[in-house]
């Protein structure tokens, strides 16, 4: 095991949040984790609301979907030495893409707000409010920065979950091979 804890994040882009659930699965690994971890950012772990500097690993959830998620995006990249795309979302877009098979942003908010409401109202695109402005299209992790490790499933299971972290405890990168570990879906 390495002498100091590891600085630990997760984060939650465009998702449904079933990653950090499954992380929760991890259930009596996760006593044994915290020995080897501080977790210093995680909307399942943790109150801090602003990213801090030199996080060792971070979880990614979610695919790239608005102004929001790219910016928190770019900022963990530029703090954390390790970033795992957690999940078929991250890795994909998965079904969170699915919006740009629809069309591109406007289109997206004119069906959504527009037609299929009684409201027929666009709502206000702000960052920090509700709903913060749309990407043109959804996109993953990975073409916005670069990714050190790839991890699928939707959601990838404790399992799997636990067998990509636990080297890292160790100092080491987890080998993803074979299905148990690159499986999607």
């Amino acid at each position: 095991m390495a002498d100091q804890k590891l600085r630990f994040a997760t984060i939650w882009l465009a998702g449904c949040s079933g990653c950090h659930m499954s992380f929760l699965d991890l259930d009596e690994f996760l006593i044994e984790l915290t020995k080897h971890i501080d977790v210093v950012f995680s909307p399942v772990g943790s109150d801090v609301k602003d990213y801090p500097e030199n996080v060792d690993v971070c979880l990614i959830e979610g695919a790239v979907a608005n102004q929001e998620n790219l910016e928190l995006l770019e900022k963990v990249r530029q703090n954390t030495k390790l970033l795992i795309a957690f999940g078929d979302c991250a890795v994909t877009t998965n079904v969170t893409g699915i919006r740009n098979q629809k069309g591109d942003a406007q289109t997206i908010l004119e069906r959504g707000y527009q037609e299929l409401t009684e409201e027929h109202q666009l709502p206000q695109q702000i960052t920090g409010g509700i709903l913060p402005p749309l990407l043109p299209r959804v996109l993953p992790i990975h073409e916005v920065v670069n990714i050190d490790l790839f991890l699928p499933g939707c959601p990838p299971d404790a399992d799997r979950i636990k067998a990509a972290i636990a080297p890292l405890l160790e100092g080491k990168l987890p080998e993803m091979v074979g299905r148990d570990m690159i499986k999607f879906g």
